[in-house]
């Protein structure tokens, strides 16, 4: 019986540049965050696969790689949405009606943080100050940041995008 020829699809390509980042910054001081960031830049995310193939290079636990990834906030493990809604969570944004607005946006989009919507259109993230407090409660959309923002407003940043 023949082996089974190698697929060269989108997955092994994907594979390959996962190792290919890897072990071009392997030899780097620290180099496990930077090589999870430059998965993340590239992909948009660290697919699961990831662990495997760094803890590899780095010669580190599968535990370790997965534990940095869980750990930060900043590393995503499923394809952001199209947009990135992010709601402020510091005090300021709080004292004027932000919780509200996470009620209400978890309920409009039925996701809670660190999800995407069904349809792929956004994720909702927290974010612990836009340095736009005077005008809580604060949300950012992408890289527009937006004040004084009511369920109202929302809709209406969110049609607009």
């Amino acid at each position: 019986m023949d082996p089974q020829p190698v697929s060269d699809g989108p997955d092994q390509r994907r594979t390959e540049m996962i190792r290919r980042l890897a072990s071009t910054h392997a030899n780097a001081p620290g180099a496990l965050l930077p090589i999870l960031h430059l998965i993340q830049d590239e992909l948009g995310y660290v697919p699961d696969e990831s662990v495997v193939i760094v803890a590899d290079v780095l010669n580190l636990s599968r535990a370790e790689v997965h534990g940095v990834i869980s750990f930060y906030h900043a590393f995503r493990t499923e394809p952001a949405g199209k947009q990135t809604l992010f709601l402020c969570r510091a005090e300021a944004c709080q004292a004027m009606g932000a919780r509200e607005l996470e009620r209400y946006v978890r309920e409009k989009l039925k996701i809670g943080f660190h999800q995407t919507t069904s349809d792929g259109r956004i994720s909702l993230e927290p974010v612990y100050c836009l340095g736009n407090c005077a005008c809580s409660p604060a949300v950012m959309i992408d890289d527009a940041v937006h004040g004084r923002v009511t369920p109202e407003r929302l809709d209406k940043l969110l049609d607009q995008e």
